[in-house]
């Protein structure tokens, strides 16, 4: 499949999982979508990032902030259900946050 194809059907479930998380009383803010080689480059110097190959580079992955109540929250248990909704969308799609190596929440990314 083209890397165009990837990052169409990656964007249209991020749009299933802003509603889902519209639904579940979760406000989402947005982080990351794209990231240059030197800034990928830098997180992975300053320990943020444990990978030169991140699929940020492909503009297959995205990070959010996430606001339950009002306040800003990344507590895995707190966004479990998030990461649940978006695995179960299409087995490409992985959450950051039940990585066993390095848990990073606000991460969403589709594999290729």
């Amino acid at each position: 499949m083209s890397k165009s194809n990837e990052q169409w059907l990656f964007l249209q479930d991020v749009a299933l999982l802003i509603m889902e998380a519209k639904r579940l009383g979760i406000k989402l803010t947005g982080g990351e979508l794209y990231r240059t080689e030197y800034q990928q480059a830098k997180y992975f110097a300053d320990g943020k990032s444990k990978t030169m190959n991140s699929m940020h580079l492909k503009k297959l992955a995205v990070d959010f902030n996430f606001f339950i109540g009002g306040q800003l929250t990344y507590k895995k248990e707190d966004i479990q259900p998030l990461g649940d909704y978006w695995e179960s969308l299409d087995y490409k799609n992985e959450w950051g946050g039940n990585w066993k190596s390095f848990q990073d929440v606000p991460h969403f990314q589709r594999n290729e």
